[in-house]
C-alpha cells in the first residue's frame, strides 16, 4: 500500500473537508462537543492550504487523514493553567483528522509520528497540541504516544487540556 504524508494542495480541499466532515460527525456520536459549533470549516482548510499549514495522509492517492502543522504560532498557548515542559521552539498541530472507513487501521499513530519527522526534520525538539477534555480518542492518542499533560489552555473561548512532547532530534 502506498502511503505518502505531503503539504496539502489546493486541489486537495474537497478531500480535506470530507474528511473533517468525517471527524466531525466521529465527534457528535461520541458525544464530543468539540468540532460541533461550526468550526473547523472549508474556509480554515482553504486558509491553511495558501499558508502551507495543511498536510494531508494519501493511500494510493487517496486523502485519508489532514493536519495542520504550525511553527510556534499558538498565541494561546502563552496563557496555561499549568506549565509547558519547555520554552523553546516548537511544533504545535490541529485539526487531525482520519477518513471515516480507515479509522482503527493505525493511521492516526502514524500522523503523529509524521509530525515528529517533520519537526525533526526543522531541529524542532517540542511538539505541542491540545484537545477538548471529552476527546477520548485524541486523548488516548496522546498517551499512547509518549506526550504528557501540561495543564490547560483556552482555545476560542473553551478549555482545552495542553500536551506537549520534548522529542530527541538524531
Amino acid at each position: 500500500m502506498h502511503l505518502q504524508f505531503r503539504k496539502a494542495r489546493t486541489a486537495d480541499q474537497n478531500k480535506i473537508w470530507k474528511v473533517l466532515q468525517d471527524g466531525i460527525a466521529q465527534r457528535k456520536k461520541e458525544g464530543s462537543t468539540q468540532w460541533q459549533n461550526g468550526y473547523p470549516n472549508l474556509e480554515i482548510i482553504k486558509k491553511d492550504i495558501l499558508q502551507g499549514h495543511g498536510f494531508v495522509l494519501t493511500k494510493k492517492e487517496q486523502v485519508i487523514g489532514y493536519c495542520a502543522i504550525l511553527i510556534n504560532d499558538e498565541p494561546d498557548y502563552k496563557h496555561i493553567n499549568g506549565a509547558w515542559l519547555s520554552n523553546k521552539d516548537y511544533v504545535v498541530f490541529h485539526r487531525m483528522a482520519i477518513s471515516q472507513n480507515e479509522i482503527g487501521n493505525g493511521y492516526a499513530t502514524l500522523l503523529f509520528k509524521e509530525i515528529e519527522a517533520y519537526a525533526r526534520k526543522l531541529r524542532i525538539e517540542s511538539i505541542k497540541a491540545d484537545t477538548n477534555f471529552d476527546n477520548y480518542a485524541m486523548l488516548y492518542l496522546f498517551k499512547k504516544m509518549g506526550y504528557q499533560l501540561c495543564g490547560e489552555v483556552m482555545l476560542k473561548g473553551s478549555p482545552r487540556k495542553a500536551f506537549e512532547k520534548v522529542i530527541h532530534l538524531y
